[in-house]
This record gives structure tokens, sequence and C-alpha cells, in this order.
């Protein structure tokens, strides 16, 4: 019983400090959210690959259920002064969109994972990172 109390007690610490980190990171509601173009819709993805023949376009995908996915929008939203003037952004709330999200995977040939982010030029993806490996400086090597 103590071990689990214990462990308990170190899980609750971690995602108490997880809480408190992403909360005084995160920027003023609303700011930055003009940049992102809400992907909704299967129709898009065709948008999507015609726009990415002139400029390369960064797809987000994103799960409102998982504090890792906060934490990599976050990233995302600390370096969008370097990505917006190079690349068209489209955010995925793929808990809300299952069935874009599954286009996303088919069309583009990339497996499934959140958070993911591709960057579509010439129509295919080009680059996908997911999970700890999306990082602003990475990407910004692939546009």
């Amino acid at each position: 019983m103590n071990n689990f109390i214990l462990r308990f007690t170190r899980n609750s610490i971690f995602f108490i400090w997880l809480f408190l980190f992403i909360s005084m990171n995160m920027k003023t509601t609303g700011e930055g959210q003009d940049e992102w173009i809400n992907l909704t819709d299967e129709n898009q993805l065709n948008e999507i690959i015609v726009e990415s023949r002139s400029k390369p376009v960064i797809i987000y995908k994103h799960s409102t259920r998982c504090g890792l996915s906060t934490v990599a929008y976050q990233r995302l939203q600390n370096g969008l002064d370097k990505l917006t003037p190079q690349a068209s952004l489209y955010y995925l709330d793929l808990i809300q969109y299952r069935e874009v999200s599954a286009k996303v995977s088919e069309i583009f040939g990339v497996r499934h994972q959140s958070p993911q982010v591709l960057i579509i030029k010439n129509g295919a993806a080009a680059y996908m990172a997911s999970h700890h490996e999306i990082v602003v400086n990475d990407i910004l090597q692939y546009l």
C-alpha cells in the first residue's frame, strides 16, 4: 500500500508540474490563432496538394486529450514568427475530425501518430515528425 501511495504521489506531482509549466508558458488566448487554418474537411486536402506546389504546407495533427500534444502545439506557437513567412499552417483536431486524419495518412502515405507534423511540398509529404521530435528549428530545415 505504501508503494502505491508513493507512486501515486510522484505521478501527481509530475502532472501538476506539467500543468503549471504549460499554463505559465502559454501565450494569451487567441494569440497566433489567425495563422492556423482549421482542417475540418477531406476536400481541403486537395487544396493543400495544389497549394503545396507553390508554398510548403504544414499540417499539425493535435489530440485535445493528450498533454504531449499541448506541449508540441506550444512549441509551434512559440515559433510562429519563423514558420508563417515560409509555409501555410493547417491545424487538425484529430479527435473531432478522425476521418480527416485517416485521410491525411492515406493520401500522404504516413502512419498516423499524435501529435504529428507533416510538411507537404509538391503534393507529397516531404517531412514528418511526431511527439518529442516536433521542433521548430528542425521543421525549418525542410521548408
